[in-house]
């Protein structure tokens, strides 16, 4: 089996319902999906349709009513009662950036809590040069260490956010909405970094949107979802260049060009960037 075939995760028949299944309200309702090694699952609807209450079930955020969510064969539970090294394999990303993060904290200080939160994953020697080069690896100066959160940029924020959740190496990040919030210049820029590191951290990534020419651009795979189920799934380029249903052919029709491709983010010449 190679490793793109390797399953990391694995979620069966999973059901998020509010006031109970009679009467209440279904958020999810059987839902089935998986993701394998180094391979990015877009999860797509339009808001209401049920997939951040996934991605927040994969992160252990809340608690299904029934189904399963497993990493590796390993059921995950709530984030408080994980396993540390299910804690760390299983990251998330959230949509608004600012939000996220302490206002008050620096991001040295951001980064630092992480590493002693889990020591395991922490460098040796001199951390604020390893500081300095996970924020390279994010496209920020190393001045922006010392910066408190509340005064960066939004974009600036997001790659934090990112630096937060890399720090701790972790196996798959879920992308909640991750470039929703921002600018679209930021927004094709925060893109080309996640490509970018998916590819040199060998990562797996389940990237919520409700955009499916911003999934297009980051997507191995595709599935539809619509009112608490799946209604379509597949590789990317079958999905959106042949839709089976007719809620991928809307949500198609309302995307942007597809053809577009994403600019560079600057981060390659290390100059810091928004």
């Amino acid at each position: 089996m190679s490793t793109r075939e390797h399953t990391l995760l694995d979620v069966r028949d999973l059901y998020v319902g509010y006031g109970g299944r009679r009467g209440g309200q279904v958020a999810v309702d059987g839902v089935s999906l998986s993701v394998a090694a180094e391979e990015t699952l877009g999860l797509v609807g339009e808001s209401g349709s049920g997939k951040t209450t996934v991605a927040r079930c994969v992160a252990g955020l809340l608690r299904p009513g029934a189904g399963t969510v497993a990493f590796e064969g390993r059921p995950l539970g709530r984030a408080g009662h994980r396993p540390p090294e299910l804690q760390r394999a299983v990251q998330m990303v959230f949509q608004d950036p600012r939000s996220s993060l302490n206002p008050r904290m620096t991001v040295a200080a951001v980064i630092g809590e992480v590493w002693s939160t889990h020591p395991v994953t922490a460098p040796e020697g001199d951390r604020t040069e390893a500081l300095h080069r996970l924020l390279a690896d994010m496209g920020l100066d190393p001045e922006v260490a010392a910066r408190r959160a509340g005064d960066l940029s939004g974009g600036q924020c997001q790659r934090v956010s990112i630096a937060r959740a890399l720090a701790v190496r972790p196996r798959l990040l879920v992308c909640d909405e991750a470039v929703s919030a921002l600018d679209v210049s930021v927004q094709a820029q925060i893109l080309r970094l996640l490509v970018d590191l998916r590819a040199r951290h060998r990562l797996a990534m389940l990237f919520i949107s409700h955009d499916l020419g911003v999934v297009h651009q980051i997507a191995d795979r595709v599935a539809v979802m619509r009112r608490g189920v799946i209604v379509e799934e597949g590789r990317t380029g079958e999905v959106l260049t042949a839709p089976r249903h007719a809620y991928t052919r809307a949500l198609l029709d309302a995307a942007l060009d597809l053809d577009d491709a994403v600019p560079g983010d600057g981060a390659a010449d290390g100059k810091a960037v928004v």
